[in-house]
């Protein structure tokens, strides 16, 4: 396997099978499995600096809007969202159309749009990868803070079989929604993912679970990791699952 980028300390990020990461420490004893992440061309990565606490993919989607979008990783500081992102571009010549978005409106906010480089994009995947295990020698987490009231909604929300997931990395594919719930023994057939009128992927997709038992015990996943992503799961149904399939058609 071909070394990727080096880091501080000596850890380093290793490709793995299927495209997937590791993420190991000097000793290569502490091995991390990034799932999603693939080799990325230089040249094809920008940061965007300025971002709403509350952006989610598709809003970078929307702001990059005719771009070929091949991942957005959102930066991570302490357990929250720093407002920064990088973006994986399809194109070299992409990035240049990117850069004329800069200082360019995200609702109320103005969003810089810098050049970056491949290490830096590999760099982050890293950075929130020791985040999501808790540090250097810290104990692996499963989740970040969320605020009480969030969770109540969540909780007090009626289960009908459906889920919502958001945050999934633009390169995850059923498979790997599969694997996330690999333990309620779910088809292809009950993975949807949601792409944009375009056929883009929107970072959303909807779950369909043999009855609203499985759906709400599978909350338990909530805001578990996907690769270096925190995915987010709501309780949702079959007619907000068919509304957005059919905007993507």
């Amino acid at each position: 396997m071909a070394t990727a980028s080096s880091y501080e300390g000596g850890s380093k990020l290793i490709g793995g099978k299927k495209g997937s990461w590791v993420k190991c420490s000097p000793e290569g004893n502490t091995r991390i499995v990034v799932m999603g992440v693939k080799w990325v061309r230089n040249g094809r990565v920008v940061r965007l600096r300025g971002l709403p606490f509350d952006c989610l993919e598709s809003d970078v989607a929307e702001f990059l809007h005719g771009l070929d979008i091949v991942d957005v990783l959102f930066v991570h500081k302490g357990g929250r969202f720093s407002g920064e992102a990088f973006c994986v571009l399809g194109y070299p010549l992409q990035v240049d159309l990117a850069l004329q978005r800069n200082r360019q409106n995200m609702g109320r906010r103005y969003v810089e749009v810098f050049r970056s480089k491949r290490h830096e994009y590999y760099q982050a995947v890293a950075a929130e990868v020791s985040e999501m295990s808790g540090g250097p020698g810290g104990s692996p987490r499963q989740s970040v803070p969320r605020a009480r009231s969030y969770d109540d909604g969540k909780d007090a929300a009626e289960h009908t079989g459906v889920l919502r997931l958001r945050g999934l990395p633009y390169s995850a594919g059923k498979d790997d929604v599969l694997d996330f719930f690999k333990d309620f023994g779910l088809s292809e057939d009950s993975v949807h993912i949601v792409v944009n009128s375009e056929g883009r992927p929107t970072g959303e997709a909807f779950v369909e679970f043999a009855n609203a038992t499985d759906s709400k015990a599978a909350m338990v996943k909530d805001r578990m990791t996907l690769g270096s992503r925190y995915i987010e799961l709501f309780p949702s149904s079959v007619e907000e699952l068919d509304e957005a399939v059919s905007r993507g058609r």
